[in-house]
């Protein structure tokens, strides 16, 4: 047990008097260092050695004056010489040092000074002997106080999953297993942590693995096993003659290491493994990630890529803080100078109960816990006013017990309730050095509940005591669309939301909304989750919140599209959303964008947050078919559905032209979003109105028609088969007959604007871009703005970031029909201004002239002429930005619709 904080200050008041007044010929650094360790109750030889010799990076044999493995390396000089020449000696010495055992720390001192670098966050301190006393905090590892800063990304979490990793391997490749395997390593994992984190004596599993088992490894399964029997049995029913060395191996209950296993087979390899994973610092491995890790890494090919599998903390605090966390600091600051104000806060924030429904590996709720926790040293910080703690387990009122979470799978399930135990001790060695007595809490009494079950098939009530509640639920449900589910996936979101209408769009996220929705309405219970965000995009929204809505669902806060990155190795960026929810209240309603906060700039406050995220009315646009105000209808371009054959590619297009001239009249250019982006198109086979007769002539095409033959018969879609009949004719022919306005149905999000151009009919549009026929010049200039640039990018779908414009956006653009001649004329000029300025870059594709880097100014100015001449179609006034030209036209919208559909009421009426 660690010395209080008023012990080792005495000692270490004692010791630089003692060596201060040390003469040169008294100095000698091994009594000076085991004093100096004697200050926080360490012997300096059973944790380290005197004199380790190490091969240094130039080969030579070097001498380390004092080594403590995975902690601290000291090199010590006589008084008054160079210390930064000692530091570098030192940082020469790890070159030697394993990996495992290389220290966090390095000390360098002439007795009178010393130098603490910390290797891992590069702080470099130095002290003289005189202000140890008050600074003897920064020495708080060697007493086992410190609670380190824990880095996601820390190569210790990414090891010790990897070395665990490996053991499952072999344990499974040995026969073992199963249920029993998951088991067997979570509690491996317990005994690991416990091993360094003063649960355990220092090393107690390490040293009784070295020492009480044969290098061959056959009788580690055995030995195991008596340790995990062990930790299962009160000390007061233990063997009155058990091994002292199994003395140090405390009850743990918890039900932990209840269930018998059977015993394991190991081998001298495995031994070794396990070694190798003992002795990584695991003080320093986060509860918070390495549940994810630790289950990524029981797969092999997901263990390639570790990393990349778990939520990282910042993103996790973007949910909890707007939730709760930054009100429960709020209310905290009210109430802090008040005694009894604050007992009550503590007593509440003791009492509040938290839900994962979607737990995993229990990432949100170690987090949760964590935070709270924080808050509470605060609180009994402040309680306390200075005085002296006489027993600090009862100031700590909130445990694990108020946890709660859900997962279908068992082994995420497991290692979710084993990594809020935790974090609890990792909080109780932070009471610990917050107020100087030692506080743990094992044997386990209390524990975090766990179900393992399917969320969208059982009540989430069940968890609790009849009377009980959630305050909040929340989570990371699991990010499938709708095309992806699986069968079960799919039965299940057609449990939670029937078959009605268009809900089969919804991404399965979506369940958990609606879940949580029907179990909060009435109640004071707030719910947040994140999601991808393409269910604030497109068509969702509607889909979704036209039922919650019904409900009473209110959004209480929203963080906008950001990227889900951890900064692993080789990940996949998600784009997400966070959306706070509950009944209606009196809370603020706040708008998280990245993109608009700085250090001085914080949410926006909201009068009311709609599906898509925006401060506007909760206006629900509708999937039309016809647009509202646009007079030209918008359409796909043509589908071959050809299995390539109509599609040619520049050498069949060349051989075709060299030995079938005849056939070139019926080749036309072909074009898709690519094409029409990238300036180089394709071709195709437009063989509408060829004759029998001339089609024979053809040998080549009639071997490419074989193919869309083929393909089309073996299609699954009965209209498909079909068209195998004539395979002559695109399946859908949607081919303008006069030049026609194009928008390519994907465009990058780095781009100010989604490029649109006239095209010659000629050309035969593929079906990856919007057609628009018969389309003006005044319809190009509202198209190509950043008024409907703006409308779009909240509107549309998604394609990964990418913008994917539907014939919804175009169908509901709120036209300025009070928009005058004049201000129309002004459009259609600056419109053609935009393809003047196109025009001056003859050899320039759109992807050039509209990549944010090299947009010629030319273009760029005529761009901004044409936005101001549709601005002030809408109004006199300037838009600050994109959002408030989004608000006005949602504003618009809803005015409008509300105003069409009155008319479509008495339209209805008058016909009676």
């Amino acid at each position: 047990m660690p010395l209080s904080r008023r012990e080792i200050r005495t000692r270490a008041v004692k010791f630089a008097k003692q060596w201060a007044g040390a003469t040169e010929e008294e100095a000698d650094a091994k009594p000076f260092w085991y004093e100096f360790f004697n200050i926080f109750g360490i012997r300096a030889r059973t944790v380290g050695s005197y004199e380790v010799h190490v091969r240094k990076l130039d080969k030579a044999l070097g001498k380390i004056d004092y080594f403590w493995p995975g902690m601290v390396l000291i090199e010590h000089k006589s008084r008054g010489k160079d210390l930064k020449k000692a530091a570098v000696q030192a940082v020469d010495y790890l070159h030697g040092v394993k990996e495992h055992e290389k220290p966090r720390y390095i000390i360098v001192s002439d007795f009178a000074r010393f130098v603490l670098y910390d290797l891992e966050s590069g702080v470099e301190t130095e002290l003289l002997l005189e202000d140890l006393p008050q600074r003897i905090e920064l020495f708080d590892f060697i007493a086992g106080y410190e609670v380190r800063p824990l880095r996601e990304q820390d190569p210790v979490n990414i090891r010790a999953a990897e070395y665990m990793g490996e053991l499952h391997d072999e344990l499974k490749a040995s026969g073992y297993g199963g249920k029993e395997l998951e088991v067997y390593l979570v509690r491996l994992l317990f005994i690991l942590f416990a091993d360094d984190t003063g649960i355990f004596e220092q090393d107690a599993f390490y040293n009784f693995i070295v020492d009480q088992t044969r290098e061959d490894g056959t009788d580690t399964g055995p030995q195991l096993a008596r340790i995990f029997q062990l930790l299962n049995t009160p000390e007061e029913k233990r063997q009155k003659n058990l091994d002292e060395r199994l003395k140090d191996f405390k009850y743990i209950n918890g039900k932990l290491f209840a269930d018998p296993l059977p015993i394991a087979d190991w081998n001298g390899g495995m031994r070794v493994t396990l070694l190798e994973c003992a002795g990584l610092n695991w003080s320093r491995i986060s509860p918070a990630i390495f549940g994810a890790l630790f289950q990524s890494a029981m797969d092999a090919k997901a263990r390639r890529n570790l990393g990349a599998h778990y939520t990282s903390e910042q993103n996790i605090l973007k949910l909890i803080k707007p939730l709760f966390l930054d009100e429960l600091w709020d209310e905290f600051e009210k109430v802090k100078g008040s005694k009894p104000k604050l007992d009550q806060f503590h007593k509440k924030l003791s009492e509040l109960r938290f839900l994962d429904p979607a737990c995993g590996c229990g990432n949100f709720l170690v987090i949760t816990y964590r935070e709270l926790r924080e808050l509470e040293i605060a609180v009994i910080t402040a309680q306390l006013k200075g005085q002296q703690v006489v027993d600090v387990d009862k100031l700590v009122l909130l445990n694990v017990d108020r946890f709660y979470g859900i997962e279908i799978e068992e082994f995420p399930a497991q290692i979710a309730q084993v990594a809020m135990w935790l974090m609890d001790h990792q909080m109780n060695q932070r009471i610990s050095a917050a107020f100087g007595e030692y506080m743990v809490r094992i044997p386990l009494t209390r524990s975090a509940t766990i179900a393992c079950a399917n969320a969208l098939r059982c009540d989430w009530r069940d968890l609790l005591l009849e009377g009980e509640h959630y305050d909040f639920i929340l989570g990371n449900p699991p990010f499938i669309g709708h095309q992806w589910r699986t069968i079960g996936q799919q039965a299940d979101h057609e449990h939670i939301w029937g078959k009605k209408g268009r809900v089969g769009r919804l991404d399965f996220v979506t369940c958990w909304f609606k879940v949580a929705s029907g179990l909060v309405i009435g109640t004071t219970t707030q719910v947040a989750f994140v999601s991808t965000n393409s269910i604030v995009q497109g068509e969702q929204p509607a889909i979704m919140w036209s039922v919650l809505n019904r409900i009473g669902i209110e959004k209480t806060f929203a963080y906008r599209t950001f990227k889900w990155n951890n900064e692993a190795r080789g990940i996949a960026q998600v784009h997400v959303v966070i959306i706070g929810f509950g009944s209606p209240s009196n809370k603020k309603k706040l708008i998280y964008d990245e993109e608009l906060m700085t250090d001085s700039v914080g949410p926006h406050q909201a009068l009311q947050i709609n599906g898509y995220l925006l401060d506007a009315a909760d206006v629900i646009l509708e999937s039309r078919g016809k647009p509202i105000w646009f007079k030209h209808p918008i359409n796909k371009g043509s589908q071959p559905t050809d299995g390539g054959g109509l599609i040619l590619d520049d050498s069949e297009y060349l051989e075709l032209k060299e030995k079938e001239p005849a056939a070139e009249k019926w080749i036309r250019p072909y074009m898709g979003a690519f094409e029409f982006i990238n300036g180089n198109y394709r071709h195709c086979l437009w063989l509408k109105g060829i004759g029998p007769t001339e089609l024979k002539n053809f040998p080549i095409v009639r071997s490419h028609l074989d193919t869309v033959v083929q393909f089309r018969k073996g299609s699954p879609t009965a209209s498909v088969r079909s068209a195998a009949s004539t395979p002559t004719l695109f399946t859908q022919d949607r081919q303008p007959e006069t030049p026609f306005l194009v928008i390519p149905e994907v465009s990058s999000e780095n781009r100010a604007y989604i490029p649109i151009g006239f095209i010659d009919p000629i050309v035969v549009p593929a079906n990856t871009v919007q057609v628009v026929a018969n389309a003006d010049m005044l319809s190009f200039g509202f198209i190509q703005s950043l008024m409907h640039m703006a409308w779009t990018s909240v509107v549309c779908g998604r394609m990964k970031s990418d913008f994917r414009y539907t014939p919804s956006v175009y169908n509901n653009f709120p036209w300025p029909e009070q928009a005058t001649t004049a201000q129309q004329a002004t459009v259609e000029s600056a419109a053609q201004g935009v393809l003047d300025a196109r025009a001056q870059f003859p050899t320039a594709s759109l992807a050039d002239l509209y990549d944010p880097l090299t947009m010629p100014p030319a273009l760029v100015k005529a761009h901004q002429t044409l936005d101001k001449a549709v601005d002030q179609c809408y109004r006199p006034q300037a838009f600050a930005n994109d959002a408030k030209r989004v608000e006005f036209l949602f504003e618009f919208y809803e005015k409008y619709t509300a105003g069409l559909l009155a008319g479509m009421i008495a339209k209805k009426k008058r016909s009676r």
